[in-house]
C-alpha cells in the first residue's frame, strides 16, 4: 500500500490520491482560503499586504503565501501579495527565486565558467610547452 501516508499537518493516515493532506486537514484549508478569498474581494481590501491579510483573518501566513504560490490568489488582482524568494526571502509574484538571487547564480555559474576554460587553456599551454622543449637521445650516439 504505497499511496497510504501520515497527513503532515496532523498525523492521521490517510490514502495519498489527489492531495498530500487529509481530507479533514483539506476541508479545514479551504475553509481557511474562504476567509482570505472573501477578505480580499471586498474593494477596500485590494490593496491589503500579506501581514494585514494574516492580521485581519488569522489565517497563517505560510498558507497565505502557499495560496498565492499556487496561484489561487492572482497577483494582478491584488498587487501586494506575493511570497517569499526560496533563498533570500524577498517577496516574489512568480517563480521560486528573486531576480537578485538568480542574477547570482548566473553570476556564480559564469565565473565558473570563465575559471574552467582559464585552467583548460593554462593547461594545454603547459602540455604544447612541454612537447616542444622535449629532447630525445638515441643509443646510437653514445656507443
Amino acid at each position: 500500500m504505497k499511496n497510504v501516508a501520515n497527513c503532515p499537518k496532523c498525523g492521521k493516515i490517510f490514502v495519498k490520491a489527489l492531495r498530500p493532506i487529509c481530507q479533514h486537514c483539506y476541508k479545514e484549508q479551504e475553509d481557511q482560503f474562504d476567509k482570505v478569498s472573501t477578505f480580499m474581494r471586498k474593494k477596500q481590501n485590494r490593496m491589503s499586504s500579506i501581514r494585514e491579510v494574516h492580521e485581519q483573518t488569522e489565517v497563517e501566513l505560510t498558507l497565505i503565501h502557499q495560496f498565492v504560490r499556487e496561484g489561487r490568489l492572482q497577483t494582478k488582482s491584488f498587487p501586494n501579495l506575493g511570497y517569499p524568494c526560496e533563498s533570500c526571502g524577498e517577496i516574489i509574484k512568480e517563480g521560486r527565486i528573486c531576480g537578485g538571487c538568480t542574477a547570482n547564480i548566473t553570476t556564480g555559474l559564469d565565473n565558473l565558467q570563465k575559471e574552467k576554460e582559464f585552467q583548460e587553456r593554462k593547461d594545454a599551454e603547459r602540455r604544447a610547452e612541454k612537447s616542444k622543449g622535449a629532447t630525445y637521445h638515441s643509443l646510437k650516439d653514445r656507443f
